[in-house]
């Protein structure tokens, strides 16, 4: 705990005492709202604090508005002798705006209201409400407002009986007694939750007694406050109340930190899963909403959560208990853990929260959970939840149904033994409800049935003690009895029930815990080889917090069991994770933060028992090995009193003041409880410590850094990307509020600045790193984790400063009101059409790709026909991917907010979309996202359909730009193929719907070659995804048809993605670039080609393309998977290796021919595998080695396959085909000394040709066996036909 080392070690800081200033009267509680329908008994007024002892603490100032506020959250409740009105307890936590926080606990009785103007006033009001409801002629029934009602317990408001009475006769002075509500409060620096019930429970049964207590109020408060100190870390501590001895303990160095309030308790209210289920939204910081009745479960649920995250602490808005006036804080667009009181009979559907994109919302008491969409589950979740499971069970807990313990305590047990406090009165009756719970079933009591029928049975006994003997044990038998006899034995050992209940829960509570923290000291063991220490001290450390790469996050995830990776690559990137991250770089400089120094503690631990075993690495569970030690340590301090304060006794007061009146709670004397005692041995011990303190302080002053300075960089060092970590509670002015909206604004601002530039070094990837910005090697599952959090921060923003809410994504619903006006001006401009055709610029190219529109609308349009997408949440994220990848996130987010008219009517004055500047700033950060292409809509939505848009652009100048034949073309992309599909004729643009091809990769072309003008020289084929405007050119320039070039109908053709011309001045616009770039920038050579006629290449950069080609194929295989790119095109592309080797065969041939027949390289490989055949049938090749006679027929069988393919692909195709399968298939190394040792080559080679240089031969063959080490996988359109 932060902030208690400082704090002097006292037990309790203050005594509080909440209720009513009988001086002021009844005061209407504005800020609950307007309820006067309401019956008055039923009604929100306003709590003041009596008094408070001390008046105030030096290192704890005494927060007045905000005890008040936690004390009665719903200010002062009534009742009449009709009511129910059992004492309630329920805790409270404040948490300062640096994090620390300090604990109160609170035990609210009812207390006759004595004062006559108060009686009268509530007389008057009952008067006025029922002329209201007889004028209003409806029954007087108290309705359910949408003001907070008075503080009801669960239990008040489940039995509507006892209410009925008064309502119907409502309150009458002359007849009835009124009770009013009053709190008595402990504030403590430690959650001691049991310690501090049981003290208020005893100073309310002093009052309530009808003896008085042994000592006068004022000695036992006195005591506590003064002369109770904290328990040393790894001691118990036993002090007295007014009946009975209070024991506590507090664990040591190396434990985990206390944690008091029932897990157990958590775990039966939620189930197991559902727990675990809150406990990962938790980890990653989404936003968690705790809804119940009963302020204490808030506690409960949300002090165990946060007790289960070590050794990582929340680091954000933490309001357990949110009381009504501070309701606006649901509005922070920041991650928060808060607690709501639902209203009687009130309704979830109707509840209104400003924001549930990334919302978990917890409904306590109906048992349920609803989960934010789409969020990583917790790694081997369900090995955890049976390792939790078994530890409840042991406890006697059935962790299936989730039904609480009955508390043991019979009500015919001794008096002395057990004093049954109304509090665990209330307990047990809220218990036996959730048993009786019919919808939960719940079977609590059926445990106990069970075994005493099972002990009660001979056989059984007897079968029992059979399989005892035989080694054999009965599992459920034996756990129950267990949980029975844990829960019978602890009457003896001089302990109360009271007190085995502790222990017992106390127990429990390690046992749970100690398996979360197994589950992170198995998944981050290593995680200290990964952190990045780069300054050489604090002081350049923090000035440059904000630039610092301080974990290898790349190579921490590339060394975790795959399953793990969705939820570690989000966990990673919480505010919890860096702080952890920081507070380890800080501990080489300062003391090691408590929770990190346990946490390393037990990774050396594992690490000597477990030498980096491989295990650390698999995804095989661990379960955790210190259940029972960690049980005893608690059991031997409880067991084993360190150490007893000094009795309660009698003070130097004033007789006769403070007199008992039972059923009253006194007025307690300040002078003796506002001043501890001067002498005793522990204050003593502070002060010495204090000055040990204040002298190191001093001498650090001169060494170094200013300390305020060092100090100032801490907090922000430490504060950094934390927008706000708590609401003040206190002060409630407009202008605080509008003061938190505006860090609120500012923070959201700091937080996109930074995901951009996250989001930007991960994707420029190696020369980010080259600028220094960290390190490279981003995996696609980041990229998708940095994106799904860019989406988070969107939806945050958009819900800040929401007028009203609709619909679960406040950005999708703003899309839609936008969206509705829109095409409510469209339809107006309707009758002035604006013609949205591009103009023809260049004469010369009458086919063109058409630009495409950039439009909102139309993205929303795309979005909305997705029929895949279910929610608006869904809806929203998908709209952020698909404008991502078009690179007009900004625009069109800048064009939704430039209606300023529906941004006034939708958000309030304060909301971040109307702070100009910010928002300036926003887009201007997210514009820069523009610079790098990302496919995260394409490549997340796998199964939608696209319309595809395909342009053919021939050649004109040297041919019939129509053809007589029936062309087809299939296009194919990293997720599959069009199928053939045939082109009308003379059309030389269609669109076509298909299933998400992916990135395009290869465009097969042909034709039937029908009719007198069948062929066909096509310079390329152009294809756009028309929703995402991504537009490939596949560069062709050859001809088609027979007799004709080589002769091919069909051609694959491989893909480039297009940059769109004009790109920097329309955002997006798409044209077809222009031909005129020069050919060899624009397709692969063919040397056979019209271009490539006159383009001779040296030898010498035939060898450097064909190595370069080579590199780029091993490049491919040494990135991670997600970030390979197209094979194909290494192989068959713009400067491939296909194009490499044609340039290698080419080099010296004698392709020319008389008549200019041209030759090709297909034609001396079917000439030499001709001739191969025939040495063979005539026996020649016999007395060759036996592998290399293998290699003839494989060669040979190769080339037969392909020729006798029914596709029609010409000869360069051929050539291209053999080379990509004896890549695949590892033969070109062993082809190539057939092709050289060949008869033919004399007769179709020069003599300076390469392929005739055996040295060149050679190292061609070395550099191709570097491809061996690599799966070389063809795409279905290179291989279509052939069967090999």
């Amino acid at each position: 705990m932060s902030g208690i080392s400082a704090a002097p070690c006292r037990f309790a800081h203050y005594f509080a005492i909440c209720g009513i200033d009988t001086d002021t009267g009844l005061e209407r509680d504005e800020l609950a709202g307007e309820d006067f329908e309401q019956n008055p008994l039923k009604r929100t007024f306003k709590s003041k604090v009596l008094a408070r002892y001390p008046e105030n603490v030096e290192w704890n100032p005494f927060d007045q508005d905000a005890v008040n506020m936690l004390c009665m959250p719903k200010g002062l409740s009534f009742r009449t002798q009709a009511d129910q009105h059992d004492p309630l307890f329920h805790s409270f936590i404040i948490t300062k705006e640096d994090g620390s926080r300090t604990y109160g606990f609170v035990h609210t009785f009812y207390e006759e209201v004595t004062s006559p103007q108060i009686c009268s006033a509530m007389q008057t009001l009952y008067q006025m409400h029922n002329t209201q409801s007889a004028t209003a002629n409806t029954p007087s029934s108290s309705s359910s407002s949408s003001s907070m009602d008075s503080l009801a317990s669960s239990l008040d408001e489940a039995d509507p009986s006892t209410s009925l009475s008064h309502r119907a006769g409502g309150y009458d002075s002359s007849r009835d007694t009124l009770y009013v509500s009053k709190a008595l409060c402990l504030i403590v620096p430690m959650p001691f939750m049991h310690a501090c019930r049981r003290f208020l429970s005893q100073l309310h049964r002093a009052v309530t007694s009808a003896t008085a207590p042994p000592l006068p109020l004022e000695s036992y408060v006195h005591n506590i406050l003064y002369e109770v100190p904290l328990p040393a870390p790894g001691r118990s501590l036993k002090f007295h109340g007014v009946y009975e001895p209070i024991v506590c303990q507090r664990p040591g160095l190396g434990e985990l930190q206390l944690a008091d309030f029932p897990l157990a308790e958590a775990f039966s209210l939620l189930g197991v899963e559902n727990l675990v289920q809150v406990f990962t939204c938790t980890l990653l910081e989404m936003q968690i909403l705790l809804y119940s009745r009963d302020y204490q479960r808030l506690m409960t649920v949300a002090e165990g959560i946060t007790s289960l995250l070590f050794p990582f602490q929340w680091q954000h808005v933490y309001v357990p208990i949110l009381p009504a006036s501070l309701l606006h804080f649901l509005d922070a667009p920041v991650p928060y853990l808060m607690g709501l009181q639902s209203k009687e009979g009130a309704d979830r559907s109707k509840l209104e929260l400003p924001q549930e994109a990334n919302l978990c919302f917890v409904d306590i008491d109906n048992h349920y959970i609803e989960l934010p969409e789409d969020f990583p589950q917790f790694p081997n979740k369900t090995e955890f939840i049976q390792e939790l499971s078994e530890v409840l069970l042991s406890f006697g807990i059935s962790a299936n149904t989730g039904a609480p313990p009955r508390t043991r305590t019979s009500p015919g047990s001794a008096p002395g033994s057990t004093p049954s406090t109304p509090a665990r009165e209330r307990k047990t009756v809220s218990l036996r409800q959730l048993e009786d719970d019919g919808r939960n079933g719940n079977l609590a009591g059926d445990e106990l049935a069970v075994l005493e029928l099972l002990q009660g049975n001979a056989t059984l006994e007897r079968l029992q003690a059979l399989t005892k003997r035989t080694g054999v044990t009965v599992a459920r038998v034996d756990a129950l009895r267990a949980g029975v006899r844990a829960q019978g034995t602890e009457g003896q050992g001089g302990r109360t029930a009271v007190e085995g209940e502790e222990l017992r829960n106390a127990k429990l509570n390690v046992q749970l815990r100690e398996v979360f923290a197994s589950r992170f000291t198995t998944m981050f063991a290593d995680y200290e080889a990964f952190v990045i220490q780069s300054a050489p001290d604090l002081e350049s450390w923090l000035t440059n917090r904000e630039q610092m790469h301080n974990f290898d996050k790349a190579s921490f995830l590339s060394d975790q069991p795959e399953p793990y990776l969705p939820f570690l690559s989000h966990f990673i990137e919480t505010q919890m994770f860096a702080t952890f991250i920081d507070n380890k770089i800080m501990s080489q400089w300062e003391d090691k933060e408590p929770l990190l120094r346990v946490f390393d503690g037990r990774i050396d631990k594992a690490r000597l028992y477990n030498v980096r075993a491989p295990s650390l690495r698999s995804s095989s569970y661990q379960r955790c090995s210190i259940l029972k030690e960690s049980a005893q340590a608690i059991e031997q301090r409880l067991m084993k009193i360190d150490h007893t304060a000094i009795h309660p006794h009698l003070l130097d007061m004033k007789i006769g003041q403070g007199k008992y009146e039972q059923g009253f709670f006194p007025k307690l004397q300040v002078d003796v409880l506002n001043t501890g005692p001067t002498s005793n041995k522990w204050s003593h011990r502070t002060a010495t410590a204090q000055r040990r303190k204040d002298r190191h302080r001093q001498q650090t002053e001169h060494l170094g850094l200013d300390n305020d300075l060092k100090e100032k960089y801490m907090q922000e060092a430490r504060s950094l990307g934390k927008n706000l970590r708590q609401p003040k509670l206190s002060d409630l002015s407009p202008a605080v509020i509008a003061q938190t909206n505006w860090k609120f604004v500012e923070g959201l601002l700091k937080e996109c600045r930074m995901k951009t530039k996250r989001m930007l070094v991960e994707k420029m990837g190696q020369e980010a790193v080259e600028l220094g910005h960290g390190d490279v090697n981003i995996t696609g599952l980041e990229e998708n984790t940095l994106i799904a959090s860019l989406c988070d921060l969107l939806e945050r923003i958009w819900s800040h400063g929401l007028q009203v809410k609709q619909g679960k994504s406040a950005l999708w619903s703003h899309l839609l009101h936008y969206q509705a006006r829109e095409e409510k001006l469209e339809q107006q401009q309707a009758e002035s059409p604006v013609s949205n055709v591009p103009e023809r610029r260049k004469s010369d190219c009458s086919v063109a790709m058409p630009s495409l529109r950039v439009s909102l609308i139309q993205d929303m349009r795309h979005i909305q026909s997705m029929s895949e997408i279910k929610t608006d949440v869904g809806r929203a994220r998908a709209w952020i991917r698909l404008s991502l990848e078009k690179k007009l996130l900004s625009q069109h987010l800048k064009q939704l907010l430039s209606r300023h008219a529906l941004t006034k009517k939708l958000y309030k004055r304060y909301a971040f979309l109307r702070s100009e500047e910010e928002k300036e700033q926003f887009l201007f950060h997210l514009l820069s996202l523009n610079t790098v292409d990302y496919f995260c809509f394409t490549s997340v939505f796998t199964t939608i359909m696209i319309p595809y848009r395909v342009v053919i652009i021939p050649i004109k100048k040297l041919s019939n730009a129509m053809t007589t034949s029936n062309p087809w073309v299939c296009v194919s992309g990293e997720l599959g193929d069009s199928g053939i599909m045939q082109i009308p004729k003379n059309v030389l643009e269609m669109t076509f719907d298909c299933q998400n091809l992916g990135k395009l990769t290869t465009v097969q072309l042909g034709h039937d070659n029908a009719g007198l003008l069948a062929k066909w020289l096509v310079d390329c084929v152009m294809v756009r995804n028309e929703i995402t405007g991504h537009t490939y050119k596949f560069p062709c320039g050859r001809w088609l048809g027979k007799g004709v070039d080589d002769g091919s109908l069909e051609r694959v053709l491989i893909g480039e993605l297009a940059v769109p011309s004009g790109e920097e001045d329309s955002g997006r616009g798409c044209r077809t670039p222009p031909l005129q770039r020069s050919p060899s920038q624009t397709r692969r050579i063919s040397i056979t080609s019209l271009s490539g006629r006159g383009y001779k290449p040296t030898s010498s950069q035939i060898q450097e393309a064909i190595g370069e080609a080579v590199n780029n194929i091993v490049k491919h295989f040494h990135k991670p998977e997600k970030e390979r790119g197209s094979l194909t095109v290494l192989l068959c592309g713009e400067n491939s290796l296909v194009a490499a080797l044609e340039q290698f065969f080419h080099h010296g041939f004698k392709s020319a021919r008389l008549f200019q027949k041209t030759v090709f390289v297909w034609n001396f490989v079917e000439k030499a595998v001709a001739y191969m055949e025939s040495a063979d049938q005539m026996g020649d090749l016999q007395e060759t080695a036996e592998p290399l006679g293998m290699t003839c027929q494989s060669l040979c069988r190769y080339v037969n396959a392909i020729n006798s393919t029914p596709r029609n692909i010409g000869k360069d195709g051929k050539f291209q085909l053999l080379v990509c399968l004896g890549a695949r298939d590892r033969l070109l190394p062993q082809w190539l000394p057939l092709l050289v040792e060949c008869p033919v080559i004399p007769r179709m080679y020069e003599d300076m040709a390469l392929l005739r240089d055996r040295t060149t031969v050679n190292a061609l063959i070395g550099v191709l066996e570097t491809l061996h080490d690599f799966p070389v996988t063809l795409e279905a359109s290179l291989v279509k036909g052939i069967d090999l």
